[in-house]
């Protein structure tokens, strides 16, 4: 009973192994690739075009040469251990677009003018309640 318990432990830790360890982009297999969460034949298929007219030399050059391989899925699939050339997805922080200023002065006056006033003529009269 006690080796049972050893065995399925054991066997439990090494499965765990398995998952905890980085999978590069340029040397994964269809199976691999297949087996990542959000992956499918399609994309696995682009990868695997696009690898054989090059490696990718960093997760940039991958996203831009796969078609479906945007940001979002390199972050969920560097974040189940993928890598490009050793290393994770990191975003680029780009330089924030510069605020747009709004004249204050401008938006009530656009305001005002929507609404009807006491003097405006072309306003329906409302109906008196019985």
């Amino acid at each position: 009973m006690l080796k049972t318990i050893t065995g399925a432990l054991l066997a439990f830790g090494f499965a765990g192994l398995t998952w905890a360890q980085q999978l590069d982009l340029n040397k994964a297999t269809e199976v691999e690739l297949d087996a990542l969460k959000g992956v499918g034949p399609v994309l696995t298929k682009a990868v695997m075009d696009e690898r054989k007219k090059a490696p990718f030399k960093n997760w940039e050059d991958a996203t831009s040469r796969v078609k479906g391989l945007g940001p979002q899925k390199a972050s969920s699939l560097s974040d189940q251990g993928v890598r490009v050339q050793g290393s994770a997805y990191t975003v680029k922080v780009s330089d924030p677009k510069p605020a747009v200023s709004k004249d204050v002065s401008t938006d009530k006056a656009a305001v005002k003018a929507a609404k009807p006033t006491s003097t405006d003529t072309s306003a329906k009269p409302v109906p008196a309640k019985n």
